[in-house]
């Protein structure tokens, strides 16, 4: 009796941790926000924009830092935080800079 008892036991506990471990498998959906999304994202858009070397990786940089999957660049501050972050990129001061800004920020 007491043989039966903790073989009742062992297979309730096995059940318990295959049905836990198949409920995890199913709650976890990919996530749209991944960092592989973003860097998909990210790269198409630099692509697009034809960006190389320090440029594209000043773009990377900044494009992967933001929040969600998509670089939207639709907003002014996401315009500015971009042209910014290729403008250090590519060591732009004074006169230059100032070209350049108005430049990027202007560009649809």
């Amino acid at each position: 009796m007491r043989v039966s008892t903790w073989l009742a036991a062992l297979g309730a506990t096995l059940a318990v941790v295959i049905g836990q471990a198949a409920l995890a498998q199913t709650a976890t959906p990919a996530h749209p926000n991944s960092q592989q999304e973003k860097m998909k994202t990210c790269n198409a858009a630099a692509s697009t924009k034809g960006l190389k070397g320090e440029d594209r990786e000043s773009f990377m940089k900044t494009c992967l830092s933001k929040e969600g999957s998509a670089h939207k660049g639709n907003s002014q501050q996401e315009k500015m935080k971009t042209c910014n972050a290729d403008a250090n990129g590519k060591g732009l001061k004074g006169a230059d800079r100032q070209t350049f800004m108005k430049s990027c920020l202007s560009s649809g």
